[in-house]
């Protein structure tokens, strides 16, 4: 147990926050919204840091525990805590939560007290299902942070967004119900809700079988696997920046969390058996899709392709069953949350000029925003897997339990770093080089000083990941150890 609740204090301080800034509707009251809003982002920044200053890395235990009886009938408890699987996560979510309170500044134009507050809203449900360690109280922050998103790119989104809310929603809530089913059962045979609990319950192989594909349903979903990614190019391209940003730097890693939380801990015999589909649809993410983002027009739909791939090496390193493929399925997730937040935030400063995202629209950047094609260069070779940046770590520790695993699954991953090299620099050729390609183009002014705080703060986070990423892989030895140990005994 901890003296402060601070599980509790990152959770409540950005939901309560949001709400107080609903409130500030005026227009006379809009830099209230804006500077409130920061200013609950930032302490929550604050309130996270001590999890890790505090944090004890030579144990797999849950720390920072909070227990309280929430609903004593059923067994649900207000159970909060942390390990090296969840901490990872939270810090990115504080980290990127200041970030897109800072970039929407000036780009939201309207109602923007109810954007920045359903921002903070969603920053806190987030925190939650990294922190909740009760099943209910997961499951309702999983699900209800789906509805500021909706609001998000249904409100402030481009022409298609009620068609891309819609398809977010249902494709999203489909794959918890049969989530919410394996709860029940595993609530049913326990007489608990404790996440933990069920790492220990006595399962027998079929019914481990249901509950992998249940847990499988709203996972791969989430992160999303192949072929269930669809409604991720459709969300991204009609998304705000800020939505962009949220979706795929936090809302995609709690895909890979599932798997870490419930797959391999709750049926590790069902995660080892169907292992080999698992690896399967990760190559066709990582290979296919790859080849699908090097043909896209837009660039934000280009991005979203290359987020698909690149969390593609998430569920192969995690369904490896090796300390490399795990530690490195987890760095992936931490460094595509710096650089795809990179990513859409290039576009945004573009799109926010010239209002297109279609690449044939440019040409000749460089020429009117040079500081900005230097940071743009810097993100897309990082996510090109550029050695000395934070998105070689992850695929290279990924790369290095394929070669264990088989020498063909290895090779079919490799490749795609020479499809992630060709539609980055395809991209960035095509947007940044050669001469001015119209009016638009010459007119173009370069970043301003929040637009290079926004994108400077990102690089360095990159690099100093890319360079130390040793404090990152301290926190999660013993976690990742417990997990596969745990899932090498299996329950049969």
């Amino acid at each position: 147990m901890n003296a402060y609740p601070l599980l509790s204090l990152a959770i409540w301080l950005p939901i309560i926050g949001g709400a107080v800034v609903l409130f500030c509707g005026t227009e006379s009251r809009l830099p209230l919204s804006r500077w409130l809003s920061l200013l609950v982002a930032l302490i929550t920044l604050l309130i996270t840091m001590p999890l890790y200053t505090g944090f004890d890395v030579t144990t797999a235990a849950m720390q920072f525990q909070e227990i309280h009886p929430w609903i004593e009938r059923f067994s649900v408890t207000y159970h909060l805590g942390i390990d090296g699987l969840s901490l990872p996560l939270i810090l990115l979510t504080s980290f990127i939560g200041v970030l897109v309170v800072v970039s929407s500044w000036s780009n939201i134009a309207s109602r923007v007290n109810q954007y920045l507050g359903a921002v903070l809203i969603m920053e806190g449900m987030m925190i939650g299902v990294f922190s909740a360690l009760d099943a209910v109280l997961f499951y309702l922050f999983w699900e209800a942070m789906l509805i500021p998103m909706f609001l998000i790119i249904g409100i402030w989104g481009g022409p298609n967004r009620v068609y891309a809310t819609i398809k977010f929603f249902l494709y999203t809530f489909l794959g918890s119900v049969l989530l919410l089913v394996a709860l029940i059962y595993l609530y049913l045979q326990s007489g608990t809700f404790s996440l933990l609990d069920f790492q220990q319950l006595a399962i027998s192989g079929s019914v481990q079988t249901l509950l992998f594909f249940a847990f499988l349903a709203a996972f791969a979903v989430k992160i999303p696997m192949w072929p269930v990614h669809t409604w991720l190019p459709d969300a991204h391209v009609e998304a705000p920046t800020g939505g962009s940003v949220i979706l795929a730097a936090i809302m995609l890693k709690m895909g890979g969390y599932g798997f870490l939380r419930f797959n391999l801990p709750i049926v590790p015999d069902a995660s080892q058996q169907w292992a080999g589909l698992m690896i399967g649809l990760s190559l066709v993410a990582v290979v296919y899709v790859g080849a699908v983002a090097l043909v896209q027009k837009d660039m934000k739909k280009l991005i979203a392709y290359s987020s698909i791939s690149h969390m593609g090496f998430v569920t192969l390193g995690i369904f490896l069953f090796s300390a490399q493929g795990v530690e490195g399925g987890i760095a992936q997730m931490v460094s595509h949350g710096f650089i795809s937040a990179a990513m859409f935030l290039c576009v945004g400063v573009v799109y926010d000029r010239m209002h297109t995202r279609e690449i044939a629209d440019y040409g000749g950047v460089v020429n009117t925003m040079p500081v900005f094609a230097a940071l743009m260069m810097f993100f897309i070779m990082a996510n090109s897997g550029l050695p000395g940046t934070s998105g070689f770590i992850g695929e290279f520790l990924v790369i290095l339990a394929a070669f264990d695993h088989s020498f063909w699954v290895a090779l079919a991953v490799a490749s795609s770093l020479v499809l992630g090299a060709a539609y980055n620099l395809w991209m960035y050729r095509r947007v940044i080089f050669g001469a001015v390609a119209n009016e638009a183009v010459a007119a173009l002014t370069d970043i301003n000083g929040r637009e290079r705080l926004v994108l400077g703060t990102l690089a360095v986070a990159v690099l100093a990941l890319g360079v130390l990423p040793n404090p990152l892989f301290e926190v999660m030895h013993a976690s990742v150890e417990a997990l596969l140990n745990h899932v090498s005994k299996g329950k049969l």
